[in-house]
């Protein structure tokens, strides 16, 4: 027999309350965390947020925020290099790294109102900082103290990956979360991953004045874009100075003359990489311990995320987890979105449940220009052996790309071969992120290139061409005997169905009949 308000099974080894505290404990507030707690709470649900170290997590401290706040400064020092090559201004503008920082905390301070704990208080959200810990599939602790809870959502977000190189804990080293810190620029900056974060912060210290040399074992940059996107952005990395290191190997940290020095090995050969700093950017993975998963046999994937179904659900169905502890995506967005499934399962479980909806996820990488991608590329439909045709317009006949000088890069659609179902896009260019939305509304209410084509876009602006892209596959699908059909009936319309009865063609200046 099971004993009164307890659970049998997996569970007979903790007490159920008969009584809760909350209906919901979340634990993190970062992106995932704080929209379970919002969406929650506007549920009237009686909901506790923790949080052990700052509100906003990752994205508003150490991640999106920062990180954009200093390409955008980066970008302005690029613009007025260029602008200055042009003879269209004076010397280029003096980089003063300190303000650069500076005013990154600024904007972090100015969007970290969003996040604070004055609002979700005001909100109707019980907001603990503390350290939280769970102690059984009903109860979470914050710093010893418990709260019961029908229902806890696991965001507790991720790290940085820091390999195991010979020699680098010896050597202090920077990360995304530890950058933000620099105050002074590194005059040579040696960057590790050649994923969207070692790209973007690359490119923007080279723009900054660094030399930038950025190391990337895999054949390519940007693996999980097609072969053209990663060459594209390869030249543009080169174009503003940062020197690449392509399928090289780290193999060990070594002291030099004035610094360090990286060895590399690349075929069957070593070469020396010297650095004044060491930025680490090779991927984030979950933060899975001290909070106790592994006392409630709560299990991790092969990518060290926290084991869950299709609906977020863990081993404990009340015990839920989403965002970048959850993967499969390591984007706000995916975090917000995965949050609002999170939530309505762990509030309305078993009458109800929310299952996310990965099929149509953007992606954006924030180098100079940027490249947004939703949906399948060429190189996912090909490994997946999805028949699929391919649209493409170059930005360089855009007119608004033209004028901005910023006619550089492409858009490029896949269909099912004669239908104009999106299967995916992939934008490159300056705008690319805005860009990007139009297809994923697109996709996401399944309107495709004809609908596209038939929408008014205003004159002159970047999101034309997405609209040219689906006259391009207008055009590709249009058939060869419907448009002879067509010719002839304009020949009739005409006045005759031969040369020897069509009017003669006007010349200039004279007389319309």
């Amino acid at each position: 027999m099971t004993p009164a308000g307890s659970v049998g099974g997996r569970r007979g080894r903790w007490q159920r309350p008969r009584r809760f505290d909350r209906n919901l404990v979340v634990i993190g507030a970062g992106s995932a965390g704080l929209v379970s707690a919002y969406l929650a709470s506007a549920l009237r649900a009686q909901v506790t947020l923790v949080e052990a170290v700052r509100m906003g997590g990752d994205c508003l401290n150490t991640g999106c925020v920062p990180s954009k706040a200093l390409i955008h400064s980066a970008r302005l020092a690029a613009e007025s290099r260029r602008a200055a090559a042009l003879g269209l201004s004076g010397p280029p503008l003096a980089v003063d790294f300190a303000a650069v920082m500076e005013r990154v905390q600024a904007m972090i301070a100015a969007v970290a109102p969003h996040d604070s704990i004055e609002r979700y208080t005001a909100l109707g959200v019980d907001v603990r900082s503390g350290h939280a810990r769970i102690v059984s599939p009903w109860c979470v602790e914050v710093d010893g103290a418990p709260i019961t809870t029908r229902a806890i959502v696991i965001a507790a977000g991720a790290d940085p990956i820091v390999p195991d190189l010979p020699g680098l804990a010896g050597i202090p080293y920077l990360t995304s979360e530890t950058l933000w810190q620099v105050r002074s620029l590194p005059r040579r900056l040696l960057v590790l991953g050649g994923g969207p974060i070692g790209c973007e912060l690359g490119q923007a210290f080279a723009q900054l004045g660094s030399e930038v040399t950025l190391v990337q074992q895999a054949p390519r940059l940007l693996m999980r874009e097609d072969d053209e996107v990663s060459a594209f952005v390869t030249a543009r990395l080169a174009a503003d100075g940062v020197r690449l290191r392509i399928d090289h190997r780290p193999v060990a940290i070594e002291p030099a003359a004035g610094g360090h020095r990286m060895r590399l090995a690349h075929a069957d050969t070593e070469t020396t990489e010297p650095f004044d700093a060491l930025l680490i950017a090779i991927g984030r993975r979950p933060r899975t311990e001290g909070y106790g998963l592994a006392e409630l046999g709560i299990g991790v994937t092969p990518a060290r995320a926290v084991e869950t179904n299709a609906w977020l659900q863990t081993l404990h169905p009340n015990i839920l987890a989403c965002g970048d502890v959850a993967g499969p995506y390591q984007f706000t967005h995916a975090a917000g979105h995965q949050a609002q499934s999170a939530v309505l399962t762990a509030l309305f479980a078993p009458l109800y449940r929310a299952r996310p909806d990965y099929s149509v996820m953007p992606a954006v990488t924030f180098t100079d220009p940027e490249v947004a991608r939703v949906g399948l590329n060429e190189r996912e439909a090909r490994a997946q052996g999805i028949p699929h045709a391919v649209v493409r317009y170059d930005l360089g006949e855009l007119d608004r790309a033209i004028v901005d000088s910023a006619a550089e890069g492409f858009v490029k659609v896949l269909t099912p071969p004669g239908k104009d179902r999106i299967l995916g896009a992939t934008v490159v260019g300056a705008h690319a992120g805005e860009m990007l939305a139009e297809f994923a509304l697109a996709m996401r209410h399944r309107i495709g290139l004809k609908g596209v084509l038939g929408t008014v876009h205003a004159y002159p602006t970047y999101a034309e061409a997405n609209r040219y892209a689906a006259g391009v596959w207008r055009r590709a699908n249009t058939s060869a005997a419907a448009m002879r059909l067509l010719a002839r009936f304009h020949r009739w319309r005409r006045g005759g169905g031969d040369a020897a009865t069509r009017p003669e063609p006007l010349t200039p200046g004279a007389p319309s009949p």
